[in-house]
């Protein structure tokens, strides 16, 4: 336990940090000394995750990102820094693996006596769990070993809290795990891969839908949860095979929140999040599985009851609770994520918070087994706040930001997180925590690997404002000025719209879409949440479901409108538009229903959503949202065809039959292995401006999915967008040049 003293040493600690109270302090105006962003500067920085805090509540472990930008590659490492103690007197993070490939997955072992990560394994490029020793008093690590050796790869490692076990996943051909051993078990699996290597025939057969999920083609093995001996890593268990939970993937791809699986207290149970549905592309209904280890032929137990998604599982310290996230209605993935509390005696489930409007993002239980902590989007933050057990009511503990990986400190008094703002990459934070289980106390600094290079940029601050959007509701925006902002001047415009359609632009860093690095080439950006962003309400939310072109669409038009007459520096004859995924829909739909942009940019955007449901791999979402209102069932094109088109979602709200009337010059961008939004829609779209011989350049990666990942692409992809901007608006090397 931490003492008094070490509590009272955190306080004494408290750093001005970003726009609350952490941070570089910025200005509107330029900063003596300071300059733009750059990309090169962007892909400088350390890009921090994973805070975890060590059973005696001295240390945090974390991952930083390192991006090598002439080789190409993200390397991760674990670094450690001291929660307490006086902040002039703490040493500095130290980074305690070195590995060429890198490390991620940092775990101390509750006994405090290892570590353990996931890293490659020199000698067979594997993905293995590796334990290393843990000195406590100096914050080092031993030797590390190799624990596993599956031909299959390990991921995803969890201690048993009585650190004798480690829970992970791998993917198994699931016909293997009906051998009698593990040892049999991943022979078969190392047979079937060699011999699939070796085959000169590459062809895949589908015999059910979701064969292919975000970035890669599912092919025959599935995910199964697996428990080996922290001393013998032979010792391995598949604990979903075949006979348990059929071919389902287990466990679950996630929607959204924290890790699919977790162990009692006792070390003698799990839980685990799979779908059992036979058309698991068309259901969301993920539910909650608990399976006891300690008696021979335990079958799983389904312990959640809703038709929606139910992840998250996390067993109260004390065993008497299983904490979880769950949505009500089947088939919506952005229905609102409701706190739901399992009690294991009774076997009764509860909504701890049921007057709650937002989501509960993550979260996580204080040791005393009566106070969860969780994040949760609220007016474009990513707020901190606990609820009782006993108490169906939310309390703040801290905003002006966004948090994750949240971490309570084992004597309940700190609670450590990743923290960001639009001004800030991520970085370890903590607060201090009242008696009650609240906050308000400034957030406290940790790391500091990014705050070199970030004294040099200036990074203009971010500000809110409101309007009246479609049907008179408030709608919220953000504005960000361009550095060396001078108000008596003119500035051209990026307008950035979201995607999901359910997310929300708000106080966060970003790597692929960077609001502070659009801006550093002498732009204003404005941001609208408009109908269909978190934050605001369900009934917000719900509101751009069946009217993807609707009340969000006007929502944004309106708040353009808004911004061009509060802020006279915006130059409304030079304005861009941008958007990816929905917002790359968005982008298509303001290309076929408005002039009023100078360019615009769509990246992966749906442009035909006929052909779009059909090349889409989570049907369920297609199906959702363009379900005709008022209709039972999925939304389906074939349902609707015959009908007028105003009865036809899929016709209604699709930017290709109103391709005729696009002018406006516009650049494409679309990768091969994005089949979420399939790089059918970009070529359609390419082909029918180049055929209307409207101004039009297409971007295409062969090697990206729905995110352009890899820096050199990345690099690529940002010069693209702001020579594009910058031609068509007359703006940097383009100033005073003709658009051609």
């Amino acid at each position: 336990m931490r003492t008094t003293k070490t509590f009272a040493g955190l306080l004494v600690g408290l750093a001005a940090w970003g726009g609350v109270a952490f941070g570089q302090g910025v200005g509107a105006a330029a900063v003596s000394g300071k300059r733009p962003m750059t990309f090169d500067d962007l892909q400088r920085m350390k890009r921090i995750d994973d805070p975890q805090i060590s059973p005696s509540g001295k240390w945090v472990m974390f991952s930083a990102v390192d991006v090598d930008l002439a080789a190409n590659t993200k390397v991760s490492h674990l670094w450690v820094v001291p929660l307490g103690g006086d902040s002039a007197a703490r040493p500095a993070e130290k980074q305690v693996t070195f590995w060429k490939e890198g490390e991620s997955n940092g775990r101390f072992s509750p006994d405090g006596k290892q570590v353990l990560f996931v890293a490659t394994d020199s000698t067979t490029g594997l993905s293995q769990i590796f334990l290393a020793a843990w000195n406590e008093a100096t914050g080092t690590l031993g030797t590390p070993k190799r624990l596993t050796n599956l031909s299959t790869e390990a991921d995803g490692a969890v201690w048993s809290p009585d650190s004798q076990r480690i829970l992970f996943v791998s993917r198994v051909y699931p016909e293997c795990s009906d051998e009698e051993s593990w040892l049999q078990e991943d022979a078969c699996n190392k047979r079937r891969d060699e011999a699939a290597a070796k085959s000169p025939v590459k062809a895949m057969i589908f015999t059910h839908l979701l064969y292919r999920h975000w970035d890669h083609y599912i092919g025959d093995k599935r995910s199964h949860l697996m428990v080996v001996s922290a001393s013998d890593g032979n010792a391995v268990r598949d604990l979903t095979p075949r006979r348990e939970v059929g071919d389902a993937e287990v466990p679950v791809f996630s929607l959204g929140g924290p890790r699919g699986y977790a162990w009692a207290p006792d070390s003698k149970e799990v839980a685990y999040v799979t779908n059992l549905d036979v058309e698991p592309a068309a259901s969301t209904n993920n539910d909650v599985i608990t399976l006891r280890l300690d008696e021979p032929g335990a079958r799983a137990v389904k312990i959640s009851t809703s038709p929606g998604s139910d992840d998250a599982p996390s067993y109260s310290p004390d065993g008497r609770y299983i904490a979880f996230r769950s949505q009500a209605r089947a088939g919506f993935e952005s229905d609102r994520f409701r706190l739901m509390l399992y009690d294991r005696q009774a076997k009764t489930i509860r909504e701890m918070l049921p007057k709650f409007d937002n989501w509960v993002d993550e979260f996580t239980w204080a040791p005393d087994s009566k106070t969860i902590y969780f994040a949760s989007g609220e007016m474009g933050e990513e707020n901190i706040l606990s609820t009782q057990v006993d108490l169906p009511e939310a309390t703040a503990v801290a905003n002006k930001a966004e948090y994750g990986g949240l971490q309570v400190s084992p004597d309940g008094r700190t609670l450590v997180a990743s923290v960001m703002t639009v001004r800030y990459p991520a970085a370890v934070g903590a607060i201090a925590l009242n008696a009650s289980g609240g906050g308000g106390a400034p957030v406290v600094r940790l790391s500091h690997l990014n705050s070199g290079l970030l004294a040099q940029l200036d990074l203009p601050r971010m500000e809110s404002f409101m309007f009246p959007g479609a049907g008179n509701t408030s709608v919220q925006g953000f504005i960000i000025r361009p550095p060396n902002f001078d108000a008596s001047k003119k500035y051209p415009l990026k307008f950035l719209m979201h995607g999901g359609p359910q997310t929300a632009w708000g106080d966060a860093w970003s790597y692929r879409w960077n609001a502070e690095l659009f801006a550093a080439n002498g732009y204003v950006v404005v941001m609208i949440n408009r109908r269909g962003s978190t934050g605001y309400g369900q009934k917000f939310v719900d509101e751009v479901s069946g009217d993807w072109g609707g009340k969000a669409y006007i929502d944004l038009m309106k708040g353009l409108d808004y911004a061009e007459k509060k802020y006279p520096f915006i130059d409304k004859t030079r304005e861009c538009a941008l958007g990816a995924s929905y917002g790359g829909f968005m982008a298509n739909w303001v290309l076929t229903h408005t002039d009023r942009f100078k360019c615009i940019v769509t990246h992966d955007g749906m442009y035909n959503p006929q052909s779009a449901y059909g090349t889409t791999e989570e049907l369920w979402f297609n199906e959702w949202e363009f379900k005709r209102p008022g209709t039972a069932g999925p939304g389906q094109p074939w349902k609707y065809a015959a009908g007028p088109v105003a009865d036809d979602p899929f016709r209604k709200w699709s930017p290709m039959l109103s391709i005729q009337n696009a002018k406006t010059p516009t650049l494409i961008i679309h990768s091969q292995k994005d089949y979420r939004l399939d790089v059918s829609e970009g070529f359609q779209l390419f082909t029918a401006l180049q055929r209307l011989h409207v101004p039009s350049k297409m971007l295409y990666f062969p090697d990206e999915g729905h995110w352009v990942l890899k820096p050199q692409n990345s690099k690529l992809w940002y010069e693209t967008v702001n020579d594009w901007c910058d031609r068509w608006t007359h703006s940097g090397q383009y100033a005073g040049m003709p658009g051609q």
